[in-house]
């Protein structure tokens, strides 16, 4: 994570788009620090907070807070990372992202109907996946996300 920390940048379009947003959000993300799939979301997620003092990123345990967790599941099963949008004001969710990019999805699903589950090789593969798409794909589909919030 550090090391994707120091080279990422978030798009112009990105930066644009957070520069718009008026209103104070929380962008709750639900995880724990072995999670792999983090280490390539949160710098991004970060990213949109320094532009915009209106983002709050706060990160908290997915272990200590299940029954929060147990809200925002996917296909039944507590994945994380999970990014839950909080309208400040009102506490309002207004949308939820995560736990991986929509290719990392599909690679996924993928494999498992080929080997059945996810091993080594397959995590292998996604962090290569992740590590050449640089988090564009994750930026992207945080974008459609704060169309919520503008």
């Amino acid at each position: 994570m550090k090391r994707l920390s120091k080279k990422l940048k978030i798009s112009d379009k990105a930066k644009e788009k957070a520069e718009k947003v008026k209103r104070e959000y929380l962008w709750l993300v639900l995880t724990e620090s072995w999670c792999g799939d983090a280490a390539h979301s949160l710098p991004v997620l970060h990213r949109f907070t320094e532009v915009n003092q209106n983002i709050d990123l706060q990160i908290i345990s997915r272990d200590e807070n299940l029954e929060l967790m147990d809200h925002f599941l996917t296909k039944g099963s507590r994945s994380i990372p999970k990014l839950v949008l909080v309208e400040k004001d009102s506490m309002k969710v207004l949308g939820s992202w995560g736990p991986y990019p929509k290719p990392v999805v599909e690679q996924i699903k993928a494999y498992k109907e080929k080997w059945g589950e996810v091993d080594t090789d397959l995590k292998k593969d996604l962090q290569v996946w992740y590590n050449n798409d640089k988090g564009q794909s994750i930026e992207k589909e945080i974008l459609e996300l704060m169309n919520k919030m503008i």
